[in-house]
């Protein structure tokens, strides 16, 4: 009986292990080292409240957003019958990761892209006046207030299909404004608009996140991504170990730019081991990145979609490590952070599934495990 009884201990024991493990898993897979911030409440440029065919009205706004390091971003709104949310991070997530997958922003998002650019404040006022064409008469001019309107009701005509109502498309205003809004917005969803279908980039990208290969060899290459200047380059690497170029040449912060491959040169004669680097860029994250609510699952947020932003600070590292007659070896990349947070660098649309799937993975051979010991304890018993 004693033996019996510590098998289902046992057994109970991996099994109660097994959940915590597979538990834990969803937190790993949302650690993906993405930018974050929050919506910063009475921030941003109030538009007017508008009204869609059909009846519904909403109030347009450009949103303030800040990021960890403090600097701002200025958001649309892509999902406008969700409720905003100010207790919420907001991270930054490729277009493909938008949360709902029947919305018409992921067949749309080109078209949302050419209008962030080409709509107010990357345009401003003046300019975008200039942008409807001579035959086009605002009346005194187009005020930040119509610009706002104007940009946000296209954005929700592409992200959420809703369409001005032109009778009356701005309930609370006049006729003059309500014409200076439809003249932008037609022009922002019209034929003039024919999209920009490429994601724009991160500020900063090293891919891959780690590699692996042999000592007396180049490492790499480790491709640099990024829209802003590289302004510092690191590293923790063992003596004669060097960041350099496709050459072997040991190379500076100043020479990396956008496209450049790098690559960790180790000698020979070097002991089996790993070490890392990291580069800092100042630069801003790009019109058309996409925001989406940390806890949408649970607590669903509205999405929010760059508009301007302000200078940020990012980070980003790569691992390599090296073996005597190590072979090439590359793993998946991951994204970068804004605001000094180290994270590893990479292509954006993949993320850091090795680690986050392993609790599952270990989990269900303990669940396993436990599952055949409490098995094997019933049918010891019904032999007996």
């Amino acid at each position: 009986m004693h033996g019996r009884s510590v098998l289902v201990r046992g057994g109970i024991a991996v099994v109660n292990a097994a959940v915590a493990l597979t538990m834990a898993a969803p937190a790993a897979l949302a650690d993906d080292g993405a930018a974050r911030g929050r919506v910063v409440e009475g921030s941003g440029t109030d538009g007017f409240s508008v009204s869609f065919e059909g009846g519904q009205k909403y109030v347009t706004k450009l949103f303030g957003l800040k990021l960890s390091d403090g600097s701002k971003l200025k958001m649309y709104c892509v999902q406008v019958e969700v409720g905003m949310r100010t207790d919420q991070d907001m991270i930054e997530r490729p277009w493909n990761k938008y949360p709902d997958a029947a919305s018409p922003f992921n067949k749309n998002n080109a078209k949302i892209n050419w209008v962030l650019h080409h709509g107010y404040p990357a345009v401003a006022v003046k300019k975008l006046e200039g942008a409807l064409g001579k035959d086009v008469k605002l009346n005194g001019g187009l005020s930040v207030e119509e610009a706002v309107t104007a940009t946000q009701a296209a954005v929700w005509h592409f992200s959420d299909g809703k369409n001005l109502d032109r009778k009356k498309p701005l309930p609370h205003e006049g006729a003059e404004e309500s014409a200076d809004v439809l003249a932008v917005y037609d022009y922002l969803v019209g034929k003039d608009n024919v999209g920009i279908g490429q994601q724009p980039k991160p500020t900063l990208d090293i891919g891959p996140a780690k590699a692996s290969g042999a000592t007396g060899s180049r490492i790499g290459p480790f491709s640099v991504a990024t829209t802003g200047d590289i302004t510092e380059l690191t590293s923790k690497l063992p003596e004669g170990v060097k960041v350099t170029d496709a050459d072997g040449k040991e190379i500076k912060a100043a020479a990396i730019k956008d496209g450049t491959k790098v690559y960790v040169d180790v000698p020979k004669d070097a002991k089996d081991g790993n070490g890392s680097f990291t580069l800092k860029v100042s630069g801003h994250l790009d019109t058309g990145r996409l925001f989406v609510g940390e806890n949408y699952a649970k607590v669903p947020a509205q999405s929010l979609i760059v508009a301007e932003s302000e200078k940020t600070s990012v980070v980003a590292n790569a691992t390599a490590s090296w073996k005597q007659g190590g072979a090439p070896v590359t793993e998946t990349p991951a994204p970068t952070t804004p605001g000094g947070a180290e994270s590893g660098g990479g292509d954006e649309l993949a993320n850091t599934g090795a680690s986050a799937t392993m609790p599952l993975v270990i989990g269900g051979a303990l669940l396993g495990a436990g599952v055949l010991m409490v098995l094997l304890v019933r049918r010891r018993r019904s032999e007996a």
